[in-house]
């Protein structure tokens, strides 16, 4: 069975929103082609190769960066958002009957995220340690590659709604950092931690870190996601200016109510983004710490962004 839809079927809305040249603009500015990969459950085999991408919001470019094995005292973290939702209490156990160890001397408020530290550091000048957020995202700091690949294994059994393997590796973020003297601070697109730290405030400036990498990744998500559903229904105005029927089945139509449905709902939680958590508003050093990582991965620009193409789309 199929559903003709005509020009004067669709709503007023949905043709504004199709045929809008200032959506287009923003569109092209932003976004890249569709490369067809879709926020869907992950499949089995390694990641493939995808198509080179168009420049989106995210931050520039890291190309000239020495190699992290020519430059001894620089490390790496790395961030991925892999799910909708992390099941922590459970992952804890896991973790640790892997032999990963639970810091659990965090501060009562900060209760969304599971801390382990690992023996297998990539290089000796620091710990490895990794933050899993319960909002999906994992950041990893100086752990070395196998034992990353073995953590985003079992991983796999925490996750809720996991998304595509090829779309969790593309969209990561990859930050080099460095422990020495001076205040912690974000230079030049390196992170510097203070070597004279306590261990507990180590961990806290990491935190917050990765909490703003956390954030980048996961909007990266619903940035693809959004670019997708743009690109699905690109073809319907041009077909419908030239006065030809688009023939839809009522799967497809019902498919695509379902993405915009879930569009909306990735949107909104995107709100969230433009508002500091509460954890820092008495914990100024961390909240500068924060809100520089923000601005370098132009979180608030590309949430903006997102909200201009939704308020056409929708």
């Amino acid at each position: 069975m199929h559903i003709t839809i005509t020009q004067t079927s669709l709503s007023d809305k949905w043709q504004t929103c199709i045929q809008s040249t200032r959506y287009r603009g923003l569109l092209e500015r932003f976004y890249s082609a569709s490369t067809g990969t879709r926020l869907v459950t992950k499949q089995a085999g390694l990641p493939g190769k995808r198509p080179p991408k168009g420049p989106r919001t995210k931050q520039p470019s890291r190309a000239n960066q020495p190699p992290l094995e020519k430059t001894e005292d620089l490390m790496q973290c790395i961030a991925y958002a892999t799910a909708d939702q992390y099941h922590l209490a459970t992952l804890c156990h896991d973790l640790v009957s892997s032999g990963f160890y639970e810091i659990t001397d965090l501060p009562r408020d900060a209760s969304n995220v599971l801390v382990v530290c690992t023996e297998m550091a990539s290089k000796p000048n620091d710990h490895g340690i990794i933050f899993f957020f319960r909002e999906g995202s994992v950041v990893f700091w100086n752990v070395e590659d196998k034992t990353t690949k073995h953590v985003m294994r079992i991983l796999e059994s925490h996750e809720i709604q996991p998304y595509e393997v090829a779309l969790v590796h593309w969209e990561n973020e990859e930050i080099n950092y460095r422990v020495g003297e001076g205040n912690s601070k974000l230079c030049r697109g390196d992170i510097l931690l203070n070597s004279e730290l306590e261990p507990d405030q180590a961990v806290l400036e990491k935190f917050a870190f990765s909490n703003a990498l956390s954030l980048s990744v996961k909007l990266a998500i619903w940035e693809v996601s959004l670019d997708n559903f743009v690109e699905s229904i690109q073809s319907i105005p041009e077909m419908l200016k030239s006065g030809k029927r688009v023939k839809l089945s009522r799967a497809e139509v019902m498919q695509k109510i379902g993405e915009l449905f879930a569009l909306r709902h990735c949107i909104n939680l995107s709100s969230d983004l433009l508002i500091t958590p509460d954890f820092y508003w008495d914990r100024e050093n961390l909240e500068q710490l924060y809100d520089k990582t923000c601005q370098f991965l132009s979180i608030n620009r590309r949430v903006k962004v997102m909200f201009e193409l939704a308020r056409v789309l929708f």
